[in-house]
């Protein structure tokens, strides 16, 4: 089990540049092949007061710039790909709703992984504001590149943060691969609570038998509530106390889920953290 097609979110050359040798090692890894996509948004159309005329020069000369960057990033993410000996494909189109079109939503579909890296900004530019549909919709699960991480390196150990939802359960099974490959693995069981089958401190045993039975060295930990400690805290200091490779956790909140990973809760975390993360809804 592996993540054999593997679809990058190439939407600037900057990113692409460093997006590029992560994805490069994930592929070697798990002999994947690669397909870079990029969405090239149609410009709006200005209006020119008092007579609100939409202005040929002016939309022109944003299109010009949009296909430009598009040219760009087709170059660098090919030069990656090449270098690397990785099998992979190119896939631009254009459209009024960008990441939210359906040519879009139907290459994520059929991929066994996203892979995307955050702005340094933690702003969403103009060619991405409609991510969040995007990844939202996809139904695949995303591995997010924190902008401090420069360079990739072997995924180790991994810390799953986990509160028994169907969001962690999803993300925990979609990790398998990165799982089963990890030096360890730790189940860290968080904002639990008592219930009729099991107390808060043997929350996460089970998820975790059920992954040793595949081979996966895990160990549990858990997290005890505790008052005026936000569970993004807690996991927060779990990164800062153990040296982690890999971070998976359900993604939650409404369908801008774009906007809930730079907002909030979640943006607490990744403003801080050092780990790459899988996040699956």
């Amino acid at each position: 089990m592996g993540y054999r097609t593997i679809l990058a979110v190439v939407d600037t050359a900057e990113n692409t540049r460093h997006l590029d040798a992560f994805v490069a090692q994930l592929a070697q890894q798990f002999s994947s092949h690669v397909i870079g996509l990029h969405m090239e948004t149609l410009a709006a159309v200005p209006l020119v007061a008092p007579m609100e005329i939409p202005d040929p020069a002016t939309v022109q000369a944003v299109q010009d710039v949009a296909h430009k960057e598009t040219e760009e990033s087709q170059r660098v993410f090919a030069e990656g790909m090449t270098a690397n000996g990785i099998s992979s494909e190119w896939r631009s189109f254009a459209s009024s709703v960008g990441y939210s079109a359906k040519s879009s939503l139907q290459s994520a579909r059929c991929a066994d992984l996203i892979v995307a890296r955050q702005h340094a900004s933690f702003a969403l530019s103009d060619s991405r504001a409609d991510i969040d549909n995007f990844l939202y919709e996809s139904g695949r699960p995303v591995l997010l590149i924190p902008n401090i991480l420069t360079a990739p390196k072997p995924i180790r150990r991994v810390l799953i943060a986990w509160n028994g939802s169907r969001e962690a359960t999803r993300a925990t099974f979609d990790a398998l691969p990165f799982l089963k490959a990890a030096e360890s693995v730790e189940v860290f069981s968080v904002d639990m609570e008592d219930n009729d089958s099991q107390t808060a401190a043997l929350a996460g045993s089970e998820i975790a038998a059920t992954l040793a039975r595949h081979g996966i060295n895990v160990t549990v930990t858990s997290q005890e509530k505790i008052q005026g400690v936000a569970p993004h805290t807690a996991i927060e200091n779990r990164l800062a106390d153990t040296s982690i490779d890999l971070l998976v956790m359900g993604a939650y909140g409404h369908s801008r889920w774009w906007e809930m990973l730079f907002g909030g809760v979640t943006r607490t975390l990744l403003d801080s953290m050092t780990a790459m993360t899988l996040m699956s809804r």
